[in-house]
């Protein structure tokens, strides 16, 4: 098969010696680079990019195809059964789960976490996380999910919510202590929680006089909220799944900052940087592609090896391919009923183009 090159310097800006000189000078990157040992980059002779039994998707991808009721007359099948079954026949061996439920069509009830394991057992697959909302002020739910999520055999949890959506210090510093606290319960189940970004996590902080009416700062030092946010919660407990698209979504939307003398600042993000600073505290990666867009983000989801955004070299640069978890993700896969097989072709392709990269 024929791939595409899916780097485009000039749209993204990815310059990968510059990337790797610039790691740990940036104020996020700085945070991140004093966890021991994070300057120890596993090699892969084989040389490819992501080793086979690395592969994953997040299965929010094929979500129409696991809530469907199978329907024989028409050939559409549905569930978790036949999604691993697709998924293990295309190469895949880990999966990241949205949710827990098919269609109580299929069982005449809703499946249990255990068949669900059972499931990916006969099939060859392993979980590797699964996002779910949390309740900080209910730690019982919180030890239930940990309960599944052993019952799965994942060995990370997280969310994909946004710590807070403010951008006032003290905001950011009370989601730290409610993640601390439930990174520690998860460790005592030896399971690393994780957040998962999206783009408004790497806006810039209001940190910075002059004071509103209410006191409140009305400008910023050009820290971003989720670098603040690594230099509070402990290492060890509190772990991130960058999404490489939503970072450099990041990167589109937020270019300047107003400084504390009224001054338009220009600072771009930087993911890689990011990442590369202390790859130890990003076990799982969302590879997902896009294409130049004229929305707010800039862009607009495709199959991976369908666009432009710099996943290849993403993956390259920051390194530890045995220690991360790349999982391919495409939140506009599913087709609907006059393309009920989209999401499943779009998975293959994806796949294949990740199987293809060389270091």
């Amino acid at each position: 098969m024929q791939l595409r090159r899916t780097t485009d310097r000039q749209q993204v800006g990815l310059d990968r010696r510059r990337f790797l000189a610039a790691a740990g000078l940036t104020a996020g990157a700085a945070a991140l680079a004093g966890l021991p040992g994070s300057a120890a980059l596993a090699a892969d002779p084989s040389g490819v990019s992501v080793p086979p039994g690395k592969r994953g998707i997040q299965l929010f991808t094929v979500r129409d195809v696991i809530s469907r009721a199978p329907n024989p007359a028409t050939g559409v099948n549905g569930g978790f059964r036949y999604v691993f079954e697709q998924l293990a026949a295309m190469g895949y061996h880990e999966v990241e789960f949205a949710g827990y439920n098919q269609s109580t069509s299929i069982l005449g009830r809703q499946i249990t976490p255990a068949e669900i394991r059972q499931l990916l057992d006969d099939n060859g697959l392993v979980a590797n996380g699964s996002h779910i909302g949390f309740n900080f002020a209910s730690p019982d739910s919180f030890e239930a999910q940990l309960d599944i999520a052993q019952i799965l055999g994942m060995p990370n949890l997280g969310t994909a919510a946004i710590p807070t959506g403010s951008r006032y210090k003290e905001d950011w510093q009370v989601a730290a202590n409610n993640f601390t606290g439930f990174g520690a319960r998860a460790a005592a189940r030896g399971i690393k929680l994780y957040q998962h970004n999206h783009h408004a996590e790497y806006n810039f902080l209001l940190d910075a006089g002059p004071l509103d009416a209410n006191g409140r700062p009305t400008a910023s030092s050009g820290l971003r909220s989720l670098e603040y946010f690594f230099t509070l919660v402990d290492p060890s407990l509190v772990y991130f799944e960058m999404d490489i698209y939503w970072g450099y979504v990041a990167q589109y939307r937020y270019k300047s900052y107003v400084d504390s003398d009224g001054v338009t600042r220009t600072s771009v993000y930087d993911p890689v940087a990011t990442v590369a600073a202390a790859p130890e505290r990003f076990p799982l990666f969302h590879v997902k592609d896009g294409v130049p867009a004229a929305t707010a983000d800039g862009y607009t989801f495709v199959p991976v090896g369908k666009g432009v955004l710099p996943l290849h070299e993403f993956l390259d640069t920051v390194g530890m391919k045995g220690y991360h978890h790349p999982n391919y993700e495409q939140d506009n896969a599913p087709g609907g009923t006059l393309a009920p097989n989209q999401s499943l072709e779009s998975a293959q392709f994806s796949y294949e183009t990740i199987a293809s990269w060389r270091g």
